[in-house]
């Protein structure tokens, strides 16, 4: 059976950093394209950043050289490194798996204090 399990959400201040990682099980995770969302009170769910099986990572604008992703294929984990937050990432952040069927994670909660 398919899971991804996010962590390392949390409260910080704005110009502070948080570290996520997502765990994959069930999937072939090498195979995957794997990315990060987010879903802030009244909006659309959103890409933020994506990785692809062979590494090319894509970045949203908004957190493009603040955000980095990285993927470890021996440990199926999946990590968004996030410097320099700002009160408007503040979101549930998803972790997502794509390889023709696409899996997506319960979400943890990202809060960034002004």
């Amino acid at each position: 059976q398919a899971q991804l399990v996010e962590s390392g959400g949390g409260l910080v201040q704005a110009g502070g950093s948080l570290r996520l990682s997502c765990t994959a099980s069930g999937i072939i995770f090498r195979v995957a394209t794997m990315g990060w969302y987010r879903q802030a009170p009244g909006k659309q769910r959103e890409l933020v950043a994506a990785i692809t099986s062979d590494s090319n990572a894509n970045y949203a604008d908004s957190v493009r050289g603040r955000f980095t992703i990285s993927r470890d294929n021996a440990e199926n984990t999946v990590v968004l490194q996030m410097n320099g937050l700002k009160p408007e990432d503040t979101a549930v952040y998803y972790c997502n798996a794509r390889y023709g069927p696409i899996y997506w994670g319960p979400g943890t909660q990202v809060t960034v204090s002004s």
